[in-house]
C-alpha cells in the first residue's frame, strides 16, 4: 500500500480523527442513500476546487458523515470518481431522451459537466482498462449511438462520420479541458467542437 493510501485508511478504531467532525448521530441503515448523495456532491465540490490530492477527511467533514461512512460507501478514490462520472451520465441519457436533443446540445452538456471534473478526468484515465471504469465508455458510447443516429436522419452529420469518429471527438475534447486554465476551458472546448463539427458536415458533391 502506497504512503499516501496509507495517510488515508480510516482509523482502526472507527473514530475520526484529526479536525474531521463528530459525525452525524447514527438514523440506521435508512441513512446511507442520504450520506451516499452527501458525499459525491461534497467530493464533486472539492476536487473541483482542490484537485485530486484532497484528503478523504475532508470530504468526510465536507460532507457532514464520518470518514467509517465514506469508507464502507467508497473504498477508495476511483470508487469515488466513478459515482460522479455516474450522475453525469444520468445527465446525459436524460438528455439524449428527449427527440430534440442534437449532437451540439450533448457536446454542450458534456463540456459544462466535464469543466467541473477535470480533476477526476485523470484518475479515471489511469485507470481506463479496469472493468468498473471500461463501463463508463459502453455508457457514452451508448449516448453517442443515440444522438448519431438522430443527427444522420436529419442530414446534419455526413455518413462518413462513424460514432468512433464523435467518441474519440469527445475523448479529444474532455482531454484538452482538463488541462487548460479554468477560464480557458469553455472557449478553448467549444473553438475545438467548431473544427470538429465542420469536418462532420455532411459532405457535398
Amino acid at each position: 500500500m502506497s504512503e499516501s493510501r496509507k495517510s488515508e485508511a480510516p482509523p482502526a478504531n472507527g473514530e475520526d480523527g484529526g479536525d474531521t467532525p463528530a459525525p452525524k448521530a447514527n438514523r440506521g441503515p435508512g441513512a446511507g442513500p442520504e450520506n451516499r448523495r452527501a458525499i459525491i456532491a461534497a467530493a464533486r465540490g472539492i476536487f473541483a476546487e482542490s484537485g485530486l490530492q484532497t484528503p478523504f477527511s475532508a470530504i468526510a467533514k465536507k460532507a457532514g458523515v464520518g470518514q467509517g461512512s465514506l469508507y464502507r460507501h467508497f473504498p477508495d478514490k476511483t470508487a469515488l470518481a466513478l459515482a460522479v462520472f455516474d450522475e453525469n451520465f444520468e445527465v446525459l441519457e436524460a438528455s439524449v431522451a428527449d427527440p430534440g436533443t442534437t449532437l451540439d446540445a450533448l457536446i454542450d452538456d458534456i463540456i459544462d459537466l466535464a469543466a467541473v471534473t477535470t480533476a477526476l478526468i485523470d484518475l479515471i484515465w489511469q485507470h481506463q482498462h479496469e472493468e468498473r471504469v471500461a463501463r463508463l465508455t459502453t455508457r457514452l458510447a451508448a449516448v453517442v449511438a443515440t444522438v448519431t443516429a438522430r443527427e444522420r436522419a436529419a442530414g446534419r452529420l455526413g455518413d462518413h462520420v462513424t460514432d468512433d469518429d464523435v467518441l474519440l471527438s469527445i475523448t479529444m475534447l474532455t482531454d484538452l479541458l482538463a488541462r487548460a486554465d479554468t477560464r480557458d476551458r469553455r472557449p478553448m472546448a467549444e473553438r475545438a467542437w467548431a473544427i470538429f463539427r465542420r469536418s462532420f458536415a455532411p459532405q457535398r458533391g
